[in-house]
């Protein structure tokens, strides 16, 4: 009896591995949901849009995207860790949302190292965007400008605590100028809310429909984070050459991750079907067009290194900026 109990207590145990291993093996067997943790229309939609399709391909089902915006991108991570570690949910990142936010934001529980780095997309460079009848034309005006006004210029971002927030106190601890902080759920509102003469400036990833919006009329760019001028704004000043915020050089990364946790096989299909999209012409020129610097091709490994690297160094950011988070 004892003989046939212990047969068949280990028949199970091995169907079970079995089983845990066939699944795994079978991944993806449905959609793949591809969170994007702002609302639709902002530069991080773009880049999740440009490598779908490939991206569907790739792995033979359909890549959805979804956006949730709000809480600098927390609400969007948070969905993303409240799900199973099955890799059905895959999750658009930035250093706002997956380092940031912890560090500014006292409500935020999660930690960096609670999300399982899979891929690197893209930087994109920042630029320096105004309205359109603001009296500055470089970045050396803005400052003098803001030095000159009675009451502060208003700036916008994507929350108190994102990186374009900290990035703008940053400028403002360094220039000693005083700005009022205007958050926003996402760059399209704000952009739109800039454009409608609303707020004075921000410092944006930059996106082509920027220069649209300056041929016409409708705002400035006045400068780029970048230490170089970008190809696509040939005649905009990098504040390299400026007087007052030189080698104030500032870019933001774009990656895929899931939660930790999730099976090492599905890490390793996602990983690749990132890649092969990356490799994608289609979904190449666009993100090129947005002024996106593509990442080489990483391991895994590598890019665990890199996201190590950047928890680090962001902390650093926090303190420059002076931020005090509540």
């Amino acid at each position: 009896m004892k003989k046939n109990l212990m047969i068949a207590a280990v028949l199970l145990l091995t169907g079970l591995g079995v089983g845990a291993h066939a699944q795994a093996q079978d991944y993806p067997a449905r959609p793949v949901s591809l969170l994007v943790p702002y609302p639709a229309g902002a530069a991080s939609d773009i880049t999740a849009r440009a490598v779908q399709a490939p991206m569907s391909q790739s792995l033979g089902v359909q890549v959805v995207v979804e956006n949730l915006g709000g809480a600098n991108g927390a609400l969007g991570a948070n969905r993303v860790l409240n799900a199973k570690a099955d890799g059905y949910t895959l999750f658009q990142g930035s250093p706002n949302e997956l380092i940031l936010a912890g560090l500014t934001n006292k409500s935020v529980t999660y930690k960096p190292d609670d999300f399982q780095f899979v891929a690197p997309v893209a930087t994109s460079p920042y630029v320096v965007v105004t309205r359109a009848d603001l009296g500055a034309a470089n970045v050396d005006e803005l400052v003098a400008l803001a030095r000159q006004r009675s009451v502060p210029l208003t700036y916008g971002s994507g929350g108190a605590g994102s990186m374009i927030h900290l990035i703008t106190a940053a400028l403002a601890e360094r220039t000693g100028v005083a700005l009022t902080h205007i958050p926003y759920r996402g760059g399209a509102p704000l952009i739109t809310d800039m454009a409608g003469g609303q707020i004075d400036f921000a410092i944006m990833p930059y996106q082509a429909n920027y220069e649209d919006l300056r041929r016409e009329g409708r705002l400035k760019i006045i400068g780029t984070l970048n230490r170089e001028r970008l190809a696509a704004l040939p005649d905009v000043p990098s504040v390299q050459e400026s007087a007052t915020l030189k080698d104030f050089n500032y870019t933001i990364w774009t990656a895929y991750l899931v939660k930790k946790g999730t099976p090492a096989a599905a890490v390793q299909k996602l990983h690749t079907a990132i890649q092969a999209s990356l490799r994608d012409p289609a979904a190449r020129k666009t993100l090129e067009a947005q002024g996106k610097i593509l990442f080489a091709p990483q391991t895994l490994a590598e890019g665990d290194a890199f996201y190590t690297e950047q928890i680090a160094g962001l902390a650093d950011l926090v303190q420059r900026s002076g931020f005090r988070g509540d």
